[in-house]
């Protein structure tokens, strides 16, 4: 159990990262919808709304609340769809298409379903659980493994990677996705380690946009360092969600 003051401030603070959040979407899709016309823009304001989503997932998961899947769901669903969209118009987007339909929505109804059973309902947060020390490094082996494995498969295919031993642009590109899967894969377990990922996610994705010349970089960044404080935040709340009883206040 959180104290009084404890929930008190994370309600306002997540009204503050829904607010920041919300408003950088917007920017996002005004910016895009300028650029685009017909059909286009029904799509956009679709996509759109997944963000919104996306961002309420992201601050109920923070708060250990069950709803954070519903949102969730609608959010990887709606991701998935687009870049299926993109593909079958002859763009890229078939990997990310099937890793959603594949992983991520399922890993919705996992989680659901595992955090009922920890707890979590309407007016309760999830029981959230640590990683033990033997768990930990195993997950740090796997995630070391699978970053250097994707890495050098991208490094084989990618053509548009500059030269040179360490290609910084298809790392950016490689740690946000295997930390995704395994962040998801512990959030839908209820690991309070999950929000470690999810803070390389955020750090790496702010990495890539500084390093991007898009007139539209900046917005990105925004909407990444967003994500970023509410990660720490989330870190912040499980540390103490999934404390022993004994090291609660």
């Amino acid at each position: 159990m959180l104290p009084e003051k404890e929930k008190t401030f994370n309600k306002w603070f997540s009204a503050f990262i829904l607010v920041g959040m919300t408003v950088v979407t917007c920017i996002v899709t005004a910016i895009k919808i300028s650029g685009t016309g017909g059909g286009d823009r029904v799509w956009l304001l679709v996509t759109a709304f997944g963000s919104l989503m996306g961002v309420m997932a992201t601050v109920s998961s923070a708060n250990g609340w069950i709803i954070t899947f519903l949102f969730g769901l609608l959010d990887v669903s709606i991701y998935g769809i687009s870049c299926w969209i993109n593909w079958r118009s002859g763009g890229s987007g078939l990997g990310n298409a099937l890793l959603h339909f594949i992983y991520f929505v399922p890993m919705q109804f996992v989680g659901f379903f595992q955090w009922k059973r920890r707890g979590a309902k309407a007016s309760a947060r999830v029981n959230a659980r640590r990683l033990s020390p033997a768990m930990r490094w195993g997950w740090l082996g796997i995630t070391v493994a699978s970053t250097a494995v994707l890495y050098l498969v991208l490094l084989r295919f990618d053509r548009s990677a500059a030269e040179g031993f360490l290609r910084v642009a298809v790392l950016l590109d490689v740690i946000p996705l295997v930390c995704n899967i395994i962040g998801q894969l512990l959030m839908s377990t209820a690991y309070m380690e999950q929000w470690w990922f999810w803070i390389a996610v955020n750090i790496t994705s702010i990495a890539f946009w500084i390093f991007s010349d898009k007139a539209f970089a900046p917005v990105y960044i925004v909407k990444y360092s967003f994500y970023l404080i509410n990660s720490l935040n989330g870190l912040r709340i499980w540390l103490q969600l999934s404390a022993p009883p004994s090291d609660q206040p």
